[in-house]
């Protein structure tokens, strides 16, 4: 008998024909569930009485998590990308914008699964002294199935050349806004919500031939609503700043780098993130030293984040 670990499983994204190996923490989960339809059905013997029969005929969207710690070697990039972008089409003049979508397979010591059709619904940056850079993903996808044991071979046109070494990435937070230079940060976080909606995909025709979970409905298209841009700054509060405590905006840049610990302030970012315009209100929180918070937002989510995302992305 052969249990599957989760300190054992190993994450593999499919992309472009590409297979790439993606080192996560132990925050990860894949799971799917079926949509079960409830109607009343009278008794034989008492047609007053009835009892609640069910039919499962489709499966729920797929849903999945994970941590990426970021390194200094960049091999999960791609991971950037999948996260940020977004793919414009025109057809017949009707203009459609889809998140990057793949396939997902996780491995363990004794079987392997695959989630077809995964999208990125929501991606943060935490931007947090002494602690490792990390990328915090979760997403949607169309069907999760067992494809094989953990010899199974994943499909894919090419491997992705990996580094011999990982070295973690940890960084501190460089921010302004507009000409005004923040200090005295204790952390900042960035976060993408891609709002998606799926469509519906239960046919009546569809759903008299399902017999099993061999055969359910799964779905298959959904429409990208809306992306929401935003993120919070902390900072201690001081004689320099204190005069920012209840101030707003609606039309500021915001400029956001991590800095490689050790290099100094003026040197190349690891990672910058520019966001022009945001809107933002700062709020003064009473501790045991005294913080403020500046909540932000963007103004413009219409297009895709990655072009403002420099030097990390390969």
């Amino acid at each position: 008998m052969s249990y599957s670990f989760l300190r054992e499983s190993k994450l593999y994204i499919v992309y472009g024909g590409n297979k790439y190996r993606i080192y996560t923490s132990s925050a990860i989960s894949l799971d799917q569930t079926f949509a079960e339809d409830s109607y009343s059905v009278k008794t034989l013997h008492d047609q007053s009485k009835m009892f609640e029969g069910s039919s499962i005929t489709k499966a729920n969207p797929a849903s999945f998590s994970f941590d990426v710690p970021l390194t200094i070697e960049k091999d999960e990039s791609i991971m950037l990308d999948l996260a940020t972008e977004i793919d414009t089409t025109v057809d017949s003049g009707i203009t459609t914008q889809q998140l990057r979508s793949f396939d997902a397979y996780i491995q363990t010591g004794s079987s392997t699964f695959k989630l077809e059709g995964a999208i990125i619904t929501g991606a943060t940056f935490d931007f947090i002294y002494e602690n490792q850079f990390t990328l915090r993903l979760e997403g949607q996808g169309k069907k999760l199935t067992r494809v094989g044991d953990e010899s199974y071979s994943i499909p894919c046109d090419s491997t992705f050349s990996e580094s011999s070494t990982r070295t973690p990435l940890i960084v501190y937070p460089i921010i302004s806004a507009d000409s005004l230079n923040m200090s005295s940060i204790i952390s900042a976080n960035l976060q993408i919500q891609n709002e998606i909606a799926w469509t519906p995909y239960e046919t009546l025709n569809d759903s008299l031939e399902v017999t099993s979970s061999s055969n359910a409905i799964f779905p298959t298209t959904y429409t990208l609503e809306s992306r929401i841009v935003s993120g919070e700054i902390r900072q201690y509060q001081n004689d320099n700043n204190v005069t920012q405590f209840d101030d707003f905006s609606t039309s500021t840049n915001l400029t956001m780098k991590a800095m490689q610990v050790g290099d100094a302030s003026n040197a190349t970012p690891f990672l910058q993130i520019n966001i022009n315009p945001v809107m933002y209100t700062a709020r003064m929180q009473m501790q045991d030293v005294y913080t403020q918070s500046y909540d932000f937002r963007s103004l413009d989510n219409t297009g895709t984040l990655n072009a403002s995302i420099t030097n990390y992305i390969n």
